[in-house]
Order: C-alpha cells, then structure tokens, then sequence
C-alpha cells in the first residue's frame, strides 16, 4: 500500500494535467449537446414535419450507435470527404452530437410534462407560439429536466475516457504513457480509476443539490442513459 501511495504522489502531477482535459471535453460536450439536444426537442414536440423527421434521425442515429464508432467516424471518415479535424476538435463534435441526442430525449419529456394547456394559455393572453415556449413552456420544462438529466453529465464524464484511442492528452492518455514509461500499469490505472472515482462523487453530489434546489413539487420524470 505504501508503494502505491508513492507512486500515486509521483504520477498525480502528470494526471493532473490530464483531469483539466477530461473536464473540458465533459463541459463542452455537455454544453454543445444541451444546444442540439434542445434543437432537437423543440423540433420533435413544436417543429413542422420536416423538422421531425431530422430531428428524429438525429436522435435514432446517434443513440442507436457506440459513441466508439461516431468518433472514429468524425476523427478518421471525414478526412475521406475533405474535412480534417484536430483530435481534441474531433472529441468535441462526437461527444457533443451524441451527448446532444440523450438529452434530447430528456427535454422532450420534460416538454411534453408542462402540458399543452401551458400553450394554450399562452396564446390566449396573446402570445405567439414561439414567445410562449419562451417564456412559459420551457422556463418550467427546464427545472422538470433536472431529475432525469442529471446523469447525463456523469455518463458523458465516464465516455470521455474513448478520447485517448485518438492520442487526446486526457486522464486515460495519461495514464498510458506512465504506464509505459514506468512498467507499472496496474499503479497507472488503478491511479486513474481513483482520480475518475474522485471526479464522478463529486460531480454526482453537485448534481443531486442541484436537484434538489430546483424540484418542482408533483412532477418527476423518469429516465436514464443507456
């Protein structure tokens, strides 16, 4: 036990390193998937037929496949069709696209829960469609999402371990390379495995009083990322 204490003490530096990258592909994969997520939302439950059927090809195509397979297909396919991205660039489009089609689920429920009587009291006090999903509808549906939402960005924080198949300096790249240089890699990655523990209990109880802070009384939705 001792020995592994020294050798976490050693590698926390360089691990460190890599925890500032993990956390900012989880914000920006979060924050770019909450734009398209709620895209997405706003076209299945409001959106003209058109805007349906892309959003829900969307929605099917990038939960329907292994984020696994969506990066490589945005890291190594597009340079096929002319378009080359940098690897932490790529990480971020495929952890936000698929993190944006789970959250689209998430906030299509939590729309559909305000109730359709929200719009039409909305546009009998002569508000435009739009301005009532602005200003009604989706204040409420925002603090409803929360419950089912919030293990969003934990499961995104895990997924984002995929980011050192394509050399991104992340925690797990991390971990690798003093795998390598220290011939330890049951230190490394129990290290990691620790340092990501850390990160997801803390992550976890931010979301729970946050939870907490916004329940609406009376209204809870169920849903969890598979």
């Amino acid at each position: 036990m001792s020995a592994f204490i020294t050798f976490f003490q050693n590698a926390l530096p360089e691990l460190l390193k890599g925890i500032g990258v993990t956390l900012e592909l989880t914000v920006v994969g979060i924050g770019m998937g909450l734009v398209l997520g709620l895209w997405a939302a706003l076209a299945r439950v409001y959106g003209g037929k058109w805007a349906r059927w892309i959003a829900i090809g969307y929605i099917e195509l990038f939960r329907g496949t292994p984020i696994l397979v969506q990066l490589f297909l945005v890291y190594y396919g597009l340079p096929g069709i002319g378009i080359t991205l940098g690897r932490l660039t790529s990480a971020f489009l495929a952890l936000g696209l698929n993190s944006g089609a789970y959250q689209a689920e998430y906030l299509r429920g939590a729309l559909m829960a305000v109730g359709e009587e929200q719009m039409i009291a909305g546009r009998a006090v002569g508000l435009s469609k739009w301005q009532t999903i602005r200003y009604v509808i989706l204040p409420q549906a925002m603090r409803l999402v929360i419950p089912s939402w919030a293990n969003e960005p934990v499961a995104l924080l895990k997924s984002t371990a995929i980011a050192f198949l394509i050399a991104v300096p992340d925690l797990m790249t991390k971990a690798k390379a003093i795998a390598v240089q220290t011939y330890d890699p049951l230190g490394s990655y129990l290290a990691a495995a620790i340092l990501y523990l850390v990160m997801v209990f803390i992550l976890d109880q931010f979301l729970k009083w946050l939870e907490r802070t916004t329940r609406i009384p009376g209204f809870e939705l169920e849903g969890k990322k598979t």
